[in-house]
């Protein structure tokens, strides 16, 4: 389908493409070898990224084990809600006796449901691994589908701007146990139903369509639906502007949106309001989070996952290896400069250059970073942070949003060469030379390396082996030592091991702060207790502190709120600190078993 066939309003081909359209030599069904070939190349991209990953299975993500657990958790809730047909947006088996808000956490039901089959066949990392690798694969195939058949009409552009907009330096950093972000597949979608709303006579089932994925994104991922409804409203806007013969399309258009937006806020409107006002709803989160920002520096520095960078130059750019979501590397932002320059004259060019702009402004935080400091230059995020739905965006995500955007102008400024070397054949050797040159100066450094990974400790087989049923019964919990939470997430991958038949205290999730003056603002657990920060800080330094006989009746009363049934100890580095710990604050002897060290402490909390 060529661009002018799509729905796009006002039917303007790509730049470079010909009045007729972008690409009069592309067909559906002409050159299918040519696209078998592009999505093959795609999933050796997606297997090469998360290659140690399959190639050893005792493995995890080094960079971000306490996600890898918490998604492992998630998919083993989606296969719970088709098996048990429990409710899907919260759940009561993490943070006993509390429940878990999943609607306001990475719940990503639009993939742990229909992943099901994996997660009780081959298990939780199985269906993690399959959704990380896939997702990206997918990502890719998505985008290329788009730029050949809508964008641009031409295959060889299109792989090129697709396989940027999977496999960039920031959705590579993003692949460290962030499945939802690097599975962007649902965005061209998105676009393309959107696109197609313009159509005439056809409003309601393109406004159907359009709700439709819109809802799939939704479950997936809303901070990337919030983007992308950002980014599709400022080029349409600029398509609007910029060719008044849009205007006798605008009907359908507005018509086709009304539809898609009453159909989402029906299908959406339970969900939401558990997310925002059911048990466990925080109020955005913390200033600390939303003060995590895209150093100014980073946009011309190199990832350390791209072939170029290492995690020497990258610390320091940014606040973790997951958030690296700039790094695009100096020969490629004076490439993307310079198409930006050369291909002005068209619309929607000019759209997409000010919605980059826009979105590498709002990354910058609330105070500009260089070099890792602050130079006292107040960024526009300052003025915005603390609105609604806005509170709850890290900041420096909005620079992730620019790799769509470049990897759209990559095909662009492609195919414009492509027509470019078609009108002048004399000069076309050159061209060819001179365009393969700069792609490759601009693209050869930010070639995406495989993930690290890190030799995970086996689920006890206590865990496995069900000993741990006993102690669960009557409504009862297991308490694990640290309790779990953003620095240490194991229980919940031992948990999702079990499909969550084994219901733990605390967690890793997002939760409200519902101490005094907490203000619900998000925690990355639940509020603390006196005996969860009893042991935070063994797990912090090793030393056991002075136990009073408050500590003990403290730890009486955390038990019995937790309703805990035993207290294990699995593999930990300050394995001997927790156990001593534990004794002296119970005086309660550990047995060993299973792998792990256990106190059976129903006599304490019956």
């Amino acid at each position: 389908m060529t661009t002018a066939e799509s729905g796009l309003p006002g039917g303007e081909p790509g730049p470079g493409a010909s009045a007729d359209g972008p690409d009069r030599g592309v067909r559906p069904w002409k050159g299918w070898w040519t696209d078998v070939a592009a999505v093959a190349s795609f999933a050796v991209l997606g297997f090469w990224v998360t290659a140690r990953l399959w190639l050893r299975p005792s493995h995890g993500i080094r960079d971000n084990r306490t996600d890898q657990s918490q998604f492992e958790w998630m998919m083993a809730h989606g296969a719970r809600v088709l098996t048990d047909f429990v409710d899907p947006f919260t759940s009561d088996r993490m943070n006993v006796p509390e429940s878990v808000n999943l609607m306001a956490n990475t719940s990503v039901l639009s993939v742990s449901l229909p992943m099901t089959p994996v997660t009780l066949l081959l298990g939780t990392r199985a269906s993690f691994l399959l959704f990380l690798t896939l997702g990206m694969i997918a990502t890719a195939t998505a985008w290329y589908f788009l730029l050949s058949r809508v964008v641009v009409g031409a295959r060889g552009p299109a792989w090129l701007g697709a396989a940027f907009c999977a496999y960039a330096p920031a959705m590579v950093s993003h692949a460290n146990a962030h499945p939802n972000i690097v599975s962007q597949y649902v965005v061209p979608l998105i676009i393309w139903r959107t696109l197609r709303l313009a159509e005439p006579g056809r409003w309601l089932r393109n406004g159907l369509l359009l709700a439709l994925v819109v809802v799939w994104q939704a479950f997936l991922n809303l901070e990337v639906l919030l983007m992308t409804a950002i980014g599709l409203g400022v080029v349409v806007g600029a398509l609007a502007l910029g060719r008044p013969e849009l205007r006798r399309r605008v009907r359908p258009f507005l018509a086709g949106l009304a539809v898609a937006a009453a159909v989402t806020l029906v299908l959406l409107a339970y969900p939401l309001y558990v997310q925002f006002f059911g048990p466990g709803a925080y109020n955005g989160l913390s200033r600390l989070i939303r003060g995590y920002s895209t150093d100014l520096a980073s946009f011309v520095a190199y990832s350390r996952e791209s072939l170029a960078g290492d995690a020497r130059s990258a610390q320091g750019l940014a606040k973790n290896p997951t958030e690296e979501n700039a790094f695009f590397g100096w020969p490629l932002v004076v490439l993307v400069a310079a198409l930006v320059w050369w291909l002005r004259r068209h619309v929607v060019v000019r759209g997409l250059a000010v919605l980059a702009l826009l979105f590498g402004l709002l990354s910058l935080g609330r105070e500009v970073q260089l070099n890792g400091r602050g130079t006292g230059i107040p960024g526009p995020w300052a003025a915005l942070e603390n609105l609604p739905l806005l509170h709850s965006v890290v900041p420096t995500r909005w620079a992730l949003a620019i790799t769509p955007i470049v990897g759209v102008l990559l095909a662009y400024g492609a195919e414009h060469v492509r027509a470019l070397a078609a009108r002048h054949p004399r000069a076309r050797p050159q061209i060819r030379f001179a365009t393969a040159t700069v792609l490759a100066m601009a693209l050869l450094p930010i070639l995406p390396t495989p993930l690290p990974t890190t030799r995970l400790d086996p689920v006890p087989g206590f865990v496995t082996s069900g000993a741990w049923r006993p102690y669960t019964e009557g409504g009862r919990s297991i308490v694990t030592l640290p309790l779990p939470d953003t620095h240490y997430a194991d229980p919940l991958r031992w948990s999702a091991r079990t499909g969550l038949d084994m219901p733990i205290a605390r967690g890793y999730f997002l939760g409200p702060d519902t101490r005094p003056g907490g203000d619900r603002v998000a925690l990355f657990s639940a509020p603390p207790r006196p005996t969860s920060e009893f042991f935070a800080e063994i797990r912090r330094t090793g030393a056991v502190p002075p136990i009073t006989p408050q500590a003990r009746v403290d730890a009486v009363g955390d038990l019995r709120y937790w309703r805990a049934g035993a207290v294990v100890l699995g593999p930990h580095r300050q394995a001997d600190a927790l156990r001593r710990g534990m004794t002296e604050l119970t005086g309660i002897r550990p047995t060993y078993t299973g792998g792990v060290w256990l106190w059976d402490v129903r006599p304490l909390t019956d």
